[in-house]
């Protein structure tokens, strides 16, 4: 059977690949990526590499959600909200601990592109995912 490429399957793609790259990169080299991510990963406390490591292992695993949510249309709502579960309860963490005084003021503007962004565009692509199967499937709704 063809499989057609569509934009979801493009964008979860492309989404599966970021994770994994990262996740792959954190179990390879945490040190590398402790200090070579322009996160400002360090204001947070020292170097851990199994913590490090460990947080690898969740966003392969995301990657692999998204990866299988790329190829398995009848999985993408399920798929997708788990990653942006994730992906809410991390930018969460962040907002407790900047606002707490973990780190400073700057890290508002520091976390955006990495943690607020794609927290606030998974919400985003979950529900207009959500709502067209809903609308095209009325199966989806049961």
């Amino acid at each position: 059977m063809k499989r057609s490429l569509d934009g979801w399957t493009i964008a979860l793609g492309l989404g599966a690949l970021g994770n994994i790259a990262n996740g792959l990169w954190m179990l390879a080299d945490p040190r590398g990526w402790f200090h070579g991510i322009p996160a400002a990963v360090p204001d947070f406390g020292p170097l851990n590499e199994h913590f490090v490591r460990d947080i690898g292992s969740t966003f392969v695993t995301l990657g692999a959600a998204l990866l299988w949510a790329a190829l398995v249309p009848a999985l993408r709502v399920p798929m997708l909200a788990v990653v942006t579960l994730f992906s809410v309860l991390h930018a969460l963490v962040h907002v407790v601990d900047t606002v707490r005084g973990l780190v400073g003021p700057a890290h508002w503007g520091i976390d955006f592109p990495a943690v607020y962004l794609p927290a606030l565009l998974l919400v985003t692509l979950t529900a207009a995912l959500w709502r067209s199967r809903r609308l095209h499937d009325p199966r989806a709704s049961r």
